[in-house]
């Protein structure tokens, strides 16, 4: 089984991409003269569970050769559900669709394989990368992170999601909800139920409790999955990432 892949490399030019003249996003900053977009793109294509690609881009990038790698570009939106909307756009609605972040420098094809294979046995309509921050930081203890303290552990989210086209209207809509009532307890009560939110503020929320209560919200079957790849969560989001994430490419081409 092949997934149709949305590698999501838009953006208005942030502070990463102001590093290098012409990035139009910071997928297109080179991290050790290869573009972060193409590193992600490389190891998606070396998985065979990985089908068509599809780069949700500023136009200006579709035809940069480090999109070379993709099947198709589309353009990108104002917002990432903008783009992640471009990207679904007329795709099977009932078929699981991966969904990757474009600025994953180590990204590594097992990592990769691994989660499609967990997903896709969840039988889920929604899942999304998790991982555990012990195991995390045993690889990476300079990759800083927000970490979510729940009953079962400590975890952080992953690059990847795979979804059915078909629930993505009711989590666009939730995820408006969400950043409208991010600073205020009442709204996210409405969301969450003040269960949750107590339950998560004393440490007793699991990671089952999170996802059957996304389940409930959405009305359709969502799932976490844990992921023992810790560079899935390897990302730039910040300038200071930059020297980083050269100095991990570089000390896995050491040793390779």
């Amino acid at each position: 089984m092949k997934l149709t892949t949305i590698v999501l490399a838009g953006g208005k030019p942030d502070e990463v991409a102001a590093t290098q003249a012409g990035a139009p996003s910071k997928a297109f900053v080179e991290i050790a003269g290869k573009a972060l977009v193409t590193r992600t793109l490389e190891a998606l294509r070396a998985a065979p569970s990985v089908g068509q690609i599809i780069v949700v881009a500023p136009p200006a990038a579709h035809t940069l050769p480090a999109l070379a790698l993709a099947d198709e570009t589309r353009e990108d939106g104002v917002r990432i559900r903008d783009s992640l909307s471009n990207g679904l756009r007329d795709l099977p609605p009932d078929e699981d669709v991966f969904v990757s972040a474009s600025d994953l420098p180590i990204l590594s094809t097992v990592c990769i394989e691994t989660y499609l294979h967990d997903a896709v046995a969840a039988k889920a309509e929604l899942t999304y990368a998790i991982l555990e921050r012990s195991n995390h930081e045993r690889a990476f203890p300079e990759v800083p992170h927000t970490w979510a303290k729940l009953r079962d552990g400590t975890y952080c989210g992953g690059g990847f999601i795979t979804l059915k086209p078909r629930v993505w209207p009711l989590l666009a809509e939730f995820i408006e909800k969400l950043g409208a009532a991010r600073k205020n307890p009442l709204r996210l009560a409405s969301l969450f139920g003040w269960d949750v939110l107590l339950r998560f503020a004393v440490r007793r929320l699991s990671v089952s409790d999170a996802q059957n209560r996304a389940s409930a919200i959405l009305g359709a079957r969502v799932r976490a999955v844990v992921s023992d790849y810790p560079e899935m969560a390897v990302n730039v989001d910040r300038v200071s990432d930059i020297a980083l994430a050269q100095r991990l490419v570089n000390a896995e081409s050491t040793t390779a």
